[in-house]
């Protein structure tokens, strides 16, 4: 199917690849930036993405490969760049919340790219380009004068990698372990939302407030804040 049927709407498959390369200072991480003009996200700043299409769904219309093959799509058209399936490591799966205007299911792997491959955004979806440290993304969208700014998932894949020194050691990490699903459960805070993941003492009752583990992401005076105390 193209699309899982809810209550509330059509939850869209969709794929997003988190590019990386070994740079001169350590791991870079590639972002794109959404034309402005574009009503979903625009002007933010996201990995190269978006919806599985009807051609993407191999002859078995298993999701998982529909998803690896919008990966490699997208990566293409939006960034110019080639990646395989070989290359694609199953880093994580996010579902957007309820409530929220559009939603999407969303395969998030991982690539390092280890050629000499030049980014060529398309020009129109996106806008612009640039390749960052994760840390030094992190931080910048924490700037209140001129924010990067960030989408909630885009935010927790930055954090997941920014200690790792290496490409190599990215991978290892990320295939190593379980992809991690989020299926985000939004309350309201004071001057913002808290979005409850899987593992979160609160996830269950949404109640914020619940004491036990935490695993979590306050958006508030449109700064983020991911916490993961399990």
């Amino acid at each position: 199917m193209l699309e899982t049927c809810n209550l509330i709407g059509p939850v869209y498959p969709a794929a997003t690849v988190v590019l990386v390369r070994d740079g001169g200072v350590g791991i870079e991480v590639l972002l794109v930036q959404r034309n402005k003009a574009v009503q979903h996200m625009g002007g933010m700043w996201v990995f190269p993405g978006g919806k599985v299409d009807e051609v993407d769904y191999p002859s078995d219309r298993d999701e998982y490969h529909a998803a690896v093959n919008a990966a490699i799509r997208e990566t293409r058209e939006e960034a110019g760049l080639n990646v395989t399936a070989e290359q694609l490591v199953y880093l994580s799966h996010w579902t957007t919340p309820e409530g929220a205007k559009k939603r999407f299911a969303t395969w998030f792997f991982l690539a390092i790219l280890d050629d000499e491959q030049e980014v060529q955004v398309d020009g129109g979806e996106i806008s612009l380009h640039r390749w960052a440290a994760p840390r030094a993304a992190l931080a910048e969208s924490a700037d209140s004068v001129h924010p990067l700014r960030l989408m909630p998932p885009t935010f927790v894949s930055l954090t997941d990698i920014a200690d790792c020194q290496s490409c190599a050691q990215a991978r290892q990490r990320i295939g190593g372990r379980d992809a991690i699903v989020y299926e985000p459960r939004m309350v309201s805070v004071e001057d913002g939302i808290c979005f409850l993941y899987a593992g979160d003492a609160g996830h269950q009752d949404l109640n914020p407030d619940t004491k036990g583990a935490r695993h979590r992401l306050y958006m508030v005076n449109d700064q983020l804040e991911y916490i993961r105390q399990l």
